[in-house]
């Protein structure tokens, strides 16, 4: 479905100063599709993240899902924070973690629940871990903590905040090639916010970028990238350097832009 998620002349403003996060914003989402919302610091990726969620709504514009407008929190939908030590209960265990995904909702047995959490464990890599707490387990698989908890529910789509942003560079590696796994395994629709060009260009079948604050579309265009991706061969690639360059030069100009307006 060409619009199965379309976002349109979408406008947030912030009551407190009046000032908009973003203005005009407009783009739609393929069914099964991977788009990577990419843009300077203070665009407002997050915040529209926010408003295609329904956690929060925006000023003006609507977006719809399947032709429906979304005005709240949808089942279809799962939010992955960027902040994983904030998503997730240093008192609960890993399974424990996981099934209150699923605890109040699902209507399946206790034992019926903890074998789906289990079985989205295993997917995640960490089907060794169930009874480890938080602690004891590094930060990137506390994120797939956050991530199976998020897929027990069975979405279809997946929103991301930045999801490896607070991780070393191997470990990111390693869950941006999951994450391409689950989303080929699992068919999902993913929107993955990040601030790193090389990552949206290595996940993404699309990059949708937008300008400075307040942000708006400036840059929406496929990554002609064959799957499975090679972290090495990938971004070696001469189309992935030419759109490499194409988009930092897009992004400086707003910045500069940005700049130059404000003194």
């Amino acid at each position: 479905m060409k619009n199965y998620l379309a976002i349109d002349g979408l406008e947030k403003r912030f009551a407190s100063h009046g000032r908009a996060a973003f203005k005009d914003v407009t783009f739609a989402v393929r069914q099964g599709e991977f788009v990577a919302l990419i843009g300077p610091s203070g665009c407002g990726k997050s915040t529209l993240l926010h408003n295609i969620s329904g956690l929060s709504q925006p000023t003006s514009g609507t977006i719809k899902l399947s032709g429906s407008v979304i005005d709240g929190p949808r089942a279809e939908m799962m939010f992955v924070f960027q902040q994983y030590t904030k998503s997730i209960f240093p008192w609960k265990t890993v399974l424990q973690n996981v099934l209150l995904g699923i605890k109040y909702q699902s209507g399946l047995s206790h034992a019926e629940q903890e074998k789906l959490c289990l079985e989205h464990l295993n997917l995640v890599g960490l089907g060794k871990y169930p009874h480890y707490y938080p602690y004891q387990l590094s930060g990137g698989m506390q994120q797939r903590v956050a991530i199976a908890r998020a897929l027990v529910r069975r979405p279809k789509i997946l929103l991301m905040d930045e999801p490896f942003s607070a991780l070393d560079a191997m470990m990111r590696v390693e869950l941006q090639d999951l994450l391409l796994k689950l989303w080929s395994d699992l068919g999902l629709t993913i929107i993955f916010v990040t601030h790193d060009l090389d990552e949206a260009l290595y996940v993404a079948q699309r990059v949708v970028m937008l300008g400075a604050s307040p942000g708006k579309v400036t840059v929406n265009v496929d990554v002609p990238l064959p799957y499975p991706r090679q972290q090495i061969e990938t971004r070696s690639e001469p189309v992935y350097l030419q759109l490499r360059e194409r988009l930092y030069n897009n992004m400086m100009e707003q910045v500069m832009a940005s700049r130059a307006g404000a003194v």
